[in-house]
């Protein structure tokens, strides 16, 4: 298995397997590089209202790479880093408006996708960067990446997608413990709704007036039960050790209420405009990464962006949901990388 890994490696990197190929999991998780330590942080003010929390990681002159977090509202972590050798790559990380640590945490307003996009390139000119960029995403960060990559093609080198979302009108809102995972997790959407007030109904609309209130015992008690509901149904194998653990419930208020107000406004997007601009990425090469049983973001999405753009590589990793903890999606990112060094 191990040598099998090893080829599967060197083969993606080298751009021989085909356009679309899938990734088994070995038993044992593929070596990421160690967590970076930033070499320079800072606040970017954007507007009147927000300002930008940025960190520089690896080579200060080295290839670099855009990387963006999910959610949206969830900001950067350090696994982020570890998928980049930090002697080849200078990567740049930022919390999106209202995300992570960026100021004022939660804040909704002048906060749309075309502001996310500006911002990547008011960071990219602040931070003096110059020539084409590697864009690196998953779940919400990847359909981020699309719409910069669609707005300045001529920007980016390449394109690494996980988890693809497009928000296009056929994707329905399963990070919102949607159809998929009330399919397959009946049990983790039953814990879910216990905890859900029965006189309200469910829906981002709801849910966004709940974590924009001031009942923060009931903030708490429903990003609990979502917390854990999206840990069993994000991995493959979730023990309950996982489950119980959650994260910050606290933090998770915060970034609820910016996924909430991107999904009730259509994620600021033109219902198919992912897809429908795809076209102008054909000069780019994209490589898209899904797992077969993602819950969350299913890979017919990741097929119909293959499907528009067919120079791109899809690779289905056959033993992975959506997390990219799980070795097989690990393993297949750090080789789609490795292929920019």
């Amino acid at each position: 298995m191990q040598q099998r890994s090893l080829a599967l490696l060197l083969a993606l990197a080298a751009g021989l397997l085909p356009a679309a190929a899938t990734a088994q999991d070995g038993p044992d998780s593929p070596e990421l590089f160690p967590a970076a330590t930033p070499f320079k942080t800072g606040f970017l003010r954007v507007d009147e209202v927000h300002e930008v929390f940025f960190a520089l990681c690896g080579n200060p002159e080295g290839k670099p790479v855009i990387v963006l977090h999910g959610g949206p509202g969830f900001g950067c972590y350090p696994r982020l880093t570890q998928y980049f050798n930090p002697e080849k790559f200078l990567i740049v990380l930022h919390d999106q408006r209202g995300a992570g640590r960026s100021r004022p945490a939660g804040e909704i307003r002048a906060n749309t996708t075309p502001h996310l996009v500006a911002d990547i390139e008011r960071l990219l000119r602040h931070l003096d960067i110059q020539g084409k960029a590697l864009v690196f995403g998953g779940s919400w960060g990847s359909t981020l990446a699309l719409a910069y990559a669609e707005a300045h093609p001529d920007h980016v080198r390449g394109l690494v997608l996980r988890g693809v979302f497009t928000a296009s009108d056929a994707e329905p809102l399963n990070g919102f413990v949607g159809p998929m995972p009330r399919a397959f997790f009946p049990d983790a959407a039953e814990q879910f709704d216990a905890a859900w007030p029965a006189d309200l109904n469910f829906e981002p609309r709801t849910l966004l007036d709940l974590f924009s209130g001031e009942d923060r015992a009931l903030q708490r008690r429903v990003a609990t039960a979502w917390i854990r509901c999206a840990i069993k149904t994000g991995k493959l194998h979730a023990s309950d050790e996982e489950v119980q653990r959650g994260w910050g419930h606290d933090s998770f208020i915060s970034g609820a209420r910016i996924d909430c107000h991107y999904a009730v406004n259509g994620f600021f997007l033109d219902g198919d405009q992912i897809l429908r601009e795809a076209t102008k990425l054909q000069d780019i090469p994209v490589t898209i990464i899904n797992g077969r049983y993602d819950m969350i973001c299913p890979p017919v999405a990741a097929w119909r962006l293959h499907r528009n753009l067919p120079h791109s590589r899809l690779i289905i990793v056959e033993e992975a949901g959506h997390s990219e903890g799980e070795p097989g999606t690990t393993q297949a990112l750090l080789a789609a990388v490795a292929a920019f060094e």
